[in-house]
């Protein structure tokens, strides 16, 4: 009896162990602006130690963000090609990220998410608070919630989602600690994203992942995000899922539901596919380097696509009605 009570307080710990683990951390950004508005830059696919164009865009995002006084930066992941950081101290953390993105306008908080080239490094390292006390701007967790006045962040780690890169037939090398076994991993993360979603208040709801759900880029839609994940998005009511992985700016929705928006322009792009995908919904495709903003009020949120030399390619605004 004694023994059986020990296994079985043990079991209860355990299970609120795992639970805990999985809860998604919550970060808050203040509203500085008088009339409560943000303005935020997003930004994908981009740590290449500046090539690719990624120096230019950085320059056109530095530009963009002095003039519409920036509140923080969100990164769709892939921070650092091919094969992420080795350690915290590795080298291209300030190659690629502080050396590049030096305009005056661009110091502000990064709020970033991993991609699939991160986690051939070492995951570890792009969470460490180590990188933050190098560069005060760097943020990155793997799943986590940002509050800021009217609008609620779900940042989602999609990478363990994709099945292909368990048995990847390219033989590249992910680091899969704190991740495994998969299926409780992705378990937690859905059951504690749809608390989280269902919980919210928020009169703006964004979603943001490295892959992508509606997409006519190279890589086409991640059918375990389909599965899994979009239903949850739906019964929550979400706004916009916004991602990187393709190497593009693209934006496909109809007028009623959720807004798919990619923004992997950051370095590396110009690939030259795309896949079918309904015309009424496709609003732009732009196969090529750039990155997207948002200004974000309590009654309309207005996302507008630059290109690398810093044109603007395609905006469009979603509006909230509120009940008298």
């Amino acid at each position: 009896m004694k023994m059986f009570s020990v296994r079985f307080i043990l079991l209860i710990l355990c299970m609120f162990f795992s639970r805990s683990l999985s809860k998604l951390e919550r970060l808050k950004h203040p509203v500085t602006k008088s009339d409560g508005s943000l303005d935020i830059l997003v930004v994908g696919d981009w740590g290449r130690q500046g090539g690719f164009n990624q120096s230019l865009v950085a320059q056109q995002m530095g530009l963009v963000g002095e003039q519409l006084d920036i509140d923080y930066v969100i990164s769709v992941g892939d921070n650092f090609y091919d094969d992420g950081l080795k350690n915290d101290t590795d080298p291209a953390f300030e190659s690629s990220f502080s050396h590049i993105y030096t305009h005056p306008s661009l110091q502000k908080k990064w709020y970033s998410v991993l991609g699939n080239h991160d986690y051939r490094g070492n995951v570890s390292a792009q969470l460490s608070h180590v990188l933050t006390q190098k560069d005060e701007r760097w943020i990155c967790r793997r799943s986590f919630v940002l509050f800021s006045g009217m609008v609620e962040f779900f940042f989602v780690d999609t990478t363990p989602f994709v099945e292909e890169y368990f048995t990847d037939p390219e033989d590249h090398t992910y680091d899969w600690s704190n991740v495994l076994p998969k299926d409780r991993y992705i378990s937690n993360l859905l059951h504690d994203l749809d608390s989280a979603l269902n919980k919210s208040r928020a009169t703006w709801k964004f979603v943001v992942g490295h892959h992508g759900i509606k997409t006519a880029g190279e890589h086409g839609p991640t059918q375990e995000l389909i599965d899994q994940l979009l239903p949850i998005l739906e019964r929550n009511k979400v706004d916009v899922y916004m991602n990187g992985h393709d190497h593009c700016l693209q934006h496909i929705g109809s007028e009623r539901g959720i807004q798919f928006l990619t923004s992997g322009g950051g370095s590396k792009a110009w690939r030259g596919v795309i896949l079918p995908v309904d015309p009424k919904e496709l609003k732009l495709y732009y196969d090529g380097q750039g990155f997207m903003s948002l200004h974000i009020t309590r009654s309309k949120t207005k996302f507008i696509y630059y290109d690398v030399s810093g044109n603007v390619l395609h905006q469009f605004t979603l509006s909230k009605t509120f009940g008298h």
